[in-house]
């Protein structure tokens, strides 16, 4: 197995740039793994697919203002942080830029030009992360919402004029550096409607963080080494699942984060009776793994080379994947955190 496997050909005008409006009517590709059907439909006919008992997994993480601007005390140049995520009281990993001179001991000033009766807050570089990162630690990290906006992937060049647009609509808890991407299709009509027709809505946390725009760059994928991710289940939403499996009724989640969290529990939990979670994710799910809860997937179309299409690639079958891409190119479909989405049981 090779990185360059998952690698592959976009042309630049399929990457969206704003979400389709209104957010369900996006187009829906659903592969169908038992007889390799690939059909072409749009998210709000999601409901025909899914039956009476089925369980639908979300992850309600929250996406954070995560990026702020500052200037270095010493020097008065220019910086950008990403945070990536919490290490405790006022205390976090993030990406910085410029950032190769910055070294323990440095202080960046935050900044938010357009609203200056904000207090100041100065970050303080004390360590070093995973893969170039830093560890800062703020002054007063509670003004940070204020100071900061919520960050957009590098591919997206258009300006959102909504925020909470890439937001979904059921995102409650705050963590994440990045959407879950494959919830943002959904309206609460829709939602409406899938209760309605006996599907269970369950919610998981699993906080998104670096990898999400991070390909991997070793040429064997077992040697990368992913971003931990905080994650939550809770005892009622283990105590569902696990009554789900015992009775054979399918778990479909909804998005890749939402896979990494149950696969990992249930790796954790002696089967059929799953446990509930709190801690740190680092599961990487290569093409040869066994998957434990997932039944069905939805999910966005992802970058070459990323962890979250080998992901895919691992549910679906590798071929699969690739012949359904190229399915989607030649289709015109829109690719990436604003585009169409895919149904995979």
């Amino acid at each position: 197995m090779k990185t360059s496997d998952f690698d592959y050909y976009l042309p630049p005008e399929l990457i969206a740039q704003t979400p389709v409006e209104p957010r369900d009517h996006s187009r829906l590709m659903v592969l169908r793994r038992r007889d390799g059907v690939v059909e072409h439909r749009h998210f709000f006919e999601l409901v025909d697919y899914l039956h009476k008992g089925d369980v639908l997994v979300f992850n309600d993480s929250r996406v954070i203002p995560a990026r702020l601007k500052g200037r270095k005390v010493d020097t008065g140049g220019k910086v950008e942080i990403l945070l990536l995520r919490r290490l405790e009281a006022n205390v976090w990993e993030a990406l910085v830029k410029p950032g190769k001179r910055l070294r323990a001991g440095s202080s960046v000033e935050i900044l938010n030009e357009a609203r200056d009766n904000l207090p100041r807050v100065r970050a303080e570089v004390i360590g070093h992360g995973e893969s170039g990162t830093k560890v800062l630690r703020f002054s007063d990290e509670t003004v940070l919402p204020e100071l900061g906006e919520v960050p957009l992937p590098p591919y997206i060049h258009t300006t959102l004029a909504h925020p909470e647009r890439y937001q979904t609509v059921y995102a409650r808890i705050a963590g994440s550096v990045a959407a879950p991407t494959a919830g943002l299709h959904f309206t609460p009509e829709l939602l409406r409607k899938l209760e309605e027709k006996g599907v269970h809505l369950l919610f998981v946390s699993l906080h998104i963080g670096l990898d999400t725009f991070s390909p991997v760059r070793e040429d064997d994928p077992r040697e990368h080494r992913i971003h931990r991710e905080y994650g939550v289940l809770s005892e009622e939403v283990a105590q569902q699942l696990s009554q789900a499996k015992k009775e054979g009724r399918r778990v479909i989640c909804v998005g890749t984060t939402a896979v990494r969290i149950l696969e990992h529990v249930a790796q954790l939990s002696e089967p059929p009776k799953l446990q509930p979670f709190e801690g740190w994710v680092s599961l990487f799910i290569l093409p040869g793994y066994q998957f434990r809860l997932t039944d069905g997937l939805i999910t966005n179309f992802h970058l070459p080379r990323s962890t979250l299409l080998m992901l895919v690639s691992a549910f679906a079958g590798k071929e699969f994947i690739e012949r359904a891409y190229q399915e989607a190119i030649a289709s015109g479909y829109r690719f990436y955190s604003f585009g169409d989405a895919m149904l995979i049981f």
